[in-house]
């Protein structure tokens, strides 16, 4: 039962940090935590057709504040993760997908041919916009897992869409690694003037948000 409260006090403090105090920086630790907790999210087919990218150059987040139409949080958070879909598909990424199975699993290669098929015709029969969609999905699904775990591990966290991806994907040479910038998330303490601090949570009440049938 106490962790059990220990995790929806967690989720209850947490907020989006409009203000960081750069003089705090995360541990190593809590980091490599983080994105591994990430790494571990779930995504259709086990895919993962994302990466995040761990943006450690001052120059860089500097210059992303701009294309974040000023938001100071992706330069004065301890750290800043920018989470990203795959840009173009082709059969490799099922390929690579179907040989890591087989190697974790110890599954002959040619008995996960159906699947291998299987998941190429479901993706790879979309438009390009549909398939940008589908991934640009699987990104959330990989935030909300991230929240969660700031929350448990007592990082503060502000995710974030308000930022021009093609600059982002510019600024950071994200093209040439085939991804496409989707959801920022500055990490770190918030400040002590932090004004989003002061505010009291607003949710829908229990019994407004569960439908039991």
């Amino acid at each position: 039962m106490e962790i059990r409260a220990d995790l929806i006090q967690s989720l209850k403090k947490r907020y989006a940090v409009k203000r960081f105090d750069p003089t705090k920086k995360l541990s190593d630790d809590d980091v490599n935590a983080l994105l591994e907790a990430g790494r571990l999210t779930a995504t259709s087919y086990g895919l993962q057709l994302m990466k995040f990218v761990l943006v450690e150059g001052a120059d860089a987040r500097e210059a992303l504040v701009t294309a974040s139409f000023g938001q100071r949080q992706v330069a004065d958070a301890s750290h800043l993760i920018v989470l990203c879909r795959e840009r173009d598909l082709d059969v490799a990424h099922f390929e690579e997908y179907v040989e890591n199975i087989s190697n974790v699993r110890g599954i002959q290669k040619k008995d996960l041919n159906p699947f291998k098929q299987m998941m190429a015709r479901s993706i790879l029969s979309k438009t390009k916009e549909e398939q940008e969609v589908w991934m640009e999905k699987q990104v959330y699904i990989a935030l909300g897992n991230l929240l969660t775990s700031c929350a448990v591990l007592g990082i503060d966290a502000c995710p974030m869409e308000g930022f021009v991806p093609e600059e982002y994907d510019k600024i950071l040479g994200l093209e040439k690694e085939n991804l496409s910038a989707v959801l920022a998330l500055p990490i770190g303490h918030r400040a002590e003037d932090d004004p989003n601090a002061r505010h009291k949570k607003v949710r829908r009440s229990a019994h407004q948000f569960i439908l039991r049938i």
